[in-house]
C-alpha cells in the first residue's frame, strides 16, 4: 500500500516552482510523518512541467532531486492541465477534453515522466479527466475521437510494459456533473465504447477508475455498491482519493439553527473552484446544482429546509464537523472497508486541495501541519 497526499494543493505551474513547493511544504509533511522512511506524494505536474521532463538531463536531475528529499511520486494528478490556482478556475479545470489531442499528448507525456521517476519495479497510476464538463454537450463525433484516444492510450502503456516491464495505469475520475459523474456512466463507457473495441484485452489492464470518495459522497452513492459493482465488472479501481464534502442534513437541526447553519455553508461559497451541490429530500428526490450559489439562490425560508446538502468542497478528512456543519468523513471509512478486499488496490493520494479557500475558522496556521494530520489520520484507519 501506498498513501501520499496531492500537491495540487500548492500553486506552480512549472518544475521550478513545483520543487519550490515540495522543498517548503512536503519536507515538512514528511518531518512529521514519515520522517526515517520516503514518504509518498501525489505529483501534479502542470503540462508545462510535463513537457519539460521529455528532456532527459532534466527528467533525470528531477529524480535525482525526488531521491534526496526521500519523496516517492508513486502516482500523479494528470487532471488539472493549467494553472490550478489562477483567480478563477471553476470549468476551465475540464479542458483540455478527452476528445482534444493535448489530453492525450499531456498524458502520454506524465507517463513518460512517472516512467522515469519511478524505482525499478514500481507500478505507477496517474489519474484523468471524467471525459468533459456536460455528458449532454456530447456529440457522436466527440465521443468516438474519446474512444480512439482511450484506446491509443492503452496501447501506449502495453508497449511500454512490453519493452520496459513498468506497469502504469491511468484512472479516468468520475465527477458530479461530468460526462462520467457516477459509477453507472463509468460502466457504461467500459461496456459501450471500450470493451467491445478491445481486441488485445487491455482495457482492464491499463484504463482503471480513480474514485475519488468526495465526488461519490456528493452524489449520494454508496461507497460499497459503487466498488462492488465495479469488482463484479472486472473494471479495476487503480486508486482512491480520500476525499471529503461537506455536508448538512438541515431536517436533523432544530429549526431556530437552520438559518445559522445555511449562513455557515454560505460561507464555503467562495468563486476559485466549482462546488457542485446535491440536496436530497426525505423521499429520496435529489436536485443537482452545479454550482453552490445556485442552490443557496433558490432558499426562501431557512427555517422550512428539511433535506440533506451535500457538496463538493474538499474539507480536512479528519474532520467529521464543521461547526452546525457535517462531512461525510463516515464515506471515507466505509470506502476504507471495501477496499480491504480489493488486493490490486495499492494507492490512496489524501486530496484536499482546498485548503487555502477554507472559510478562515476552518484553516490552519500552516498548511504542512494539516496535511501531516490527514496522512497520519488515514494511516492509522489501515493499522488500527
Amino acid at each position: 500500500m501506498q498513501i501520499g497526499y496531492c500537491t495540487n494543493v500548492h500553486a506552480g505551474p512549472d518544475l521550478k516552482s513545483t520543487q519550490e513547493n515540495l522543498l517548503r511544504y512536503a519536507s515538512r509533511v514528511k518531518q512529521q510523518y514519515s520522517p526515517a522512511d520516503p514518504m509518498g506524494v501525489g505529483l501534479w505536474l502542470a503540462a508545462p512541467a510535463a513537457a519539460s521532463l521529455q528532456d532527459q538531463t532534466q527528467l533525470a536531475s528531477f529524480r535525482e532531486w525526488l531521491n534526496k528529499q526521500e519523496l516517492m511520486p508513486f502516482t500523479l494528478n494528470g487532471f488539472p492541465y493549467g494553472d490550478f490556482h489562477s483567480e478563477v478556475v471553476k470549468h476551465e479545470v475540464y479542458k483540455p477534453t478527452w476528445f482534444d489531442t493535448d489530453r492525450l499528448t499531456y498524458t502520454t507525456n506524465l507517463i513518460d515522466a512517472l516512467h522515469g521517476l519511478l524505482p525499478e519495479g514500481m507500478e505507477g497510476s496517474i489519474s484523468t479527466l471524467p471525459v468533459a464538463w456536460d455528458r449532454k454537450s456530447m456529440t457522436p463525433p466527440q465521443w468516438l475521437q474519446t474512444s480512439q484516444q482511450l484506446l491509443a492510450l492503452c496501447r501506449y502503456l502495453q508497449r511500454l510494459e512490453q519493452e520496459t516491464g513498468r506497469l502504469i495505469y491511468v484512472c479516468l475520475e468520475p465527477e458530479p456533473g461530468c460526462v462520467l459523474d457516477v459509477a453507472k456512466d463509468m460502466i457504461d463507457l467500459f461496456k459501450e465504447r471500450l470493451l467491445p473495441f478491445d481486441d488485445d484485452d487491455i482495457v482492464r489492464r491499463y484504463l482503471r477508475i480513480c474514485h475519488d470518495v468526495c465526488h461519490s459522497a456528493v452524489m449520494f452513492e454508496s461507497q460499497t455498491d459503487v466498488l462492488q459493482r465495479y469488482q463484479q465488472l472486472g473494471i479495476r479501481v487503480g486508486k482512491i482519493q480520500v476525499s471529503s464534502a461537506v455536508r448538512v442534513n438541515f431536517g436533523a437541526l432544530a429549526e431556530d439553527a437552520r438559518s445559522d447553519a445555511l449562513n455557515q455553508l454560505a460561507n464555503f461559497n467562495e468563486p476559485r473552484y466549482l462546488h457542485q451541490t446535491s440536496i436530497r429530500q426525505a423521499n429520496g428526490e435529489t436536485s443537482f446544482y452545479e454550482d453552490l450559489h445556485l442552490a443557496l439562490d433558490t432558499v426562501n425560508s431557512p427555517e422550512q429546509l428539511t433535506g440533506t446538502w451535500s457538496v463538493h468542497f474538499h474539507v480536512p478528512v479528519y474532520l467529521d464537523s464543521l461547526g452546525l456543519l457535517g462531512t461525510s468523513r463516515s464515506d471515507i471509512l466505509e470506502c476504507f472497508e471495501v477496499c480491504k478486499s480489493m488486493p490490486d488496490l495499492k494507492h490512496y493520494e489524501v486530496e484536499t486541495y482546498a485548503w487555502n479557500v477554507l472559510p478562515a475558522e476552518h484553516q490552519v496556521e500552516d498548511l504542512s501541519d494539516g496535511i501531516a494530520r490527514e496522512m497520519n489520520w488515514v494511516r492509522q484507519q489501515f493499522t488500527a
